[in-house]
């Protein structure tokens, strides 16, 4: 680690513990349920309420780490969080696992916000670009290795539930250890989705459509893989060949976009992400192992650049000053439709089987296309002088960090203070 990254260390250390722990545990919870007989429809409902739960926590933690510190916050939340997965193998009941869903996703909202607002807090305008970077590597590094860890014991017994409470627990350590300075109280942001619709219908509409798609692939997909007969190898190879294509697709899409109206290249996307959705809704039994690592190695190049590209869009229309209340706004949006998403799936799963999960996906991405087109026609490109730079978004199930370690708002305080 260069020097001008040192100070961040522990807290990063401490980010790639967690999502380690959080990506093994939320491919893990339906791979268990389904070994403990919960119906489709239960297993869709647990996977909302993590959402739920996150939606929850990004709106209500900032006043509880306000009132107590980041040190003790982040104690109370890892602890919690820790003894989820233990109680989860004690006691396999669908409505307590759905009851401690909720619990870990606002736990891990609160996490999140305590090291985000931590890195922001330290980062200068000179190393913020190299953080964001290498914040970006941690999380997909964090995340992957999540999924390949569901290889290392039987998911039928307490060894993985475990080792997620273990790793939870000792997210702790770097960040109790850390010498740096506690930040400033968090501020609340003050999300007006009023106003961010009439900066940008397509991009607050896309988050939503992100929500609604990629909430049931992060909560269900394991399932859909393992009924298509792949083992626990193939499920984490499946998973993990999503995020690898969505990390690999994200700059060269983004990039294409900076020089072009970036929603011809969305609606290019989402018709790459609504012909792999549908490729995979109907390969269920009968797509062999390559067959299904490549349709989700598809589905993430796609499906997993379209947040970032959503974001983009919006911050186009934005002054400096409003990328946070942006950022806050858009994961808003995108929590709604991750909570709804699960739901909407569960309700389908009895009619339509597990291929649903993507089938529903292609019948989301197709309207959403058709609103974007009617978009070019009623507003015009922005001009490429005035377009921000794309930036990457970090994979994870909860969207991207906070604006604040975006590059993109290098020089916010003096815009604040012009303001």
């Amino acid at each position: 680690m260069t020097r001008s990254l040192a100070p961040f260390f522990s807290l990063l250390l401490s980010t790639a513990i967690l999502l380690l722990g959080n990506g093994l545990f939320g491919t893990l919870v339906p791979i268990r349920g389904d070994l403990e007989g919960f119906s489709d429809a239960s297993l869709g409902i647990i996977g909302a309420a993590y959402f739920a739960g996150f939606m929850l926590g990004s709106i209500l933690c900032p006043y509880g780490i306000r009132r107590v510190g980041h040190i003790r916050s982040f104690a109370v939340f890892a602890s919690l969080a820790s003894a989820a997965p233990i109680i989860h193998v004690l006691s396999p009941d669908p409505i307590l696992w759905g009851i401690l869903r909720v619990m870990t996703g606002y736990c891990f909202a609160g996490l999140y916000t305590i090291i985000e607002s931590w890195l922001n807090e330290q980062a200068t305008n000179q190393n913020r670009g190299q953080l964001f970077g290498t914040y970006f590597v941690v999380n997909l590094a964090a995340i992957t290795l999540g999924q390949l860890m569901l290889n290392l014991a039987d998911p039928g017994v307490f060894d993985l539930f475990a080792i997620v409470a273990v790793l939870t627990s000792v997210a702790l350590i770097p960040v109790s250890l850390t010498r740096s300075v506690q930040p400033a109280p968090i501020e609340t942001i003050q999300v007006d989705l009023g106003a961010l619709w009439r900066l940008s219908p397509v991009g607050m509409m896309g988050c939503f459509v992100v929500g609604l798609t990629n909430g049931p692939f992060w909560t269900l997909a394991p399932l859909y893989a393992q009924t298509s007969g792949l083992d626990i190898k193939g499920v984490s190879f499946f998973m993990t060949a999503a995020i690898l294509g969505g990390a690999v697709a994200q700059l060269p899409v983004g990039r294409l976009s900076d020089r072009v109206d970036r929603r011809w290249v969305l609606i290019g996307t989402l018709g790459g992400a609504a012909v792999a959705s549908a490729f995979l809704a109907f390969a269920n039994g009968h797509a062999g192992p390559n067959g299904l690592y490549l349709g989700s190695l598809v589905f993430g190049a796609f499906a997993l650049s379209v947040y970032a590209l959503c974001v983009a869009q919006t911050n186009d229309h934005a002054q400096p000053h409003q990328f946070v209340m942006i950022a806050s706004g858009l994961l808003l949006v995108f929590s709604i439709g991750a909570v709804l998403g699960p739901l909407a799936v569960s309700l389908l799963l009895p009619y339509f089987g597990v291929g649903a999960v993507f089938g529903f996906s292609t019948a989301v991405y197709l309207p959403y296309i058709a609103f974007v087109f009617a978009r070019i026609r009623v507003r015009k490109a922005v001009p490429q002088e005035e377009k921000e730079d794309f930036v990457a978004a970090p994979i994870s199930r909860t969207g991207p960090a906070p604006i604040e370690l975006d590059p993109r708002a290098e020089g916010l305080d003096t815009e604040e203070g012009a303001s």
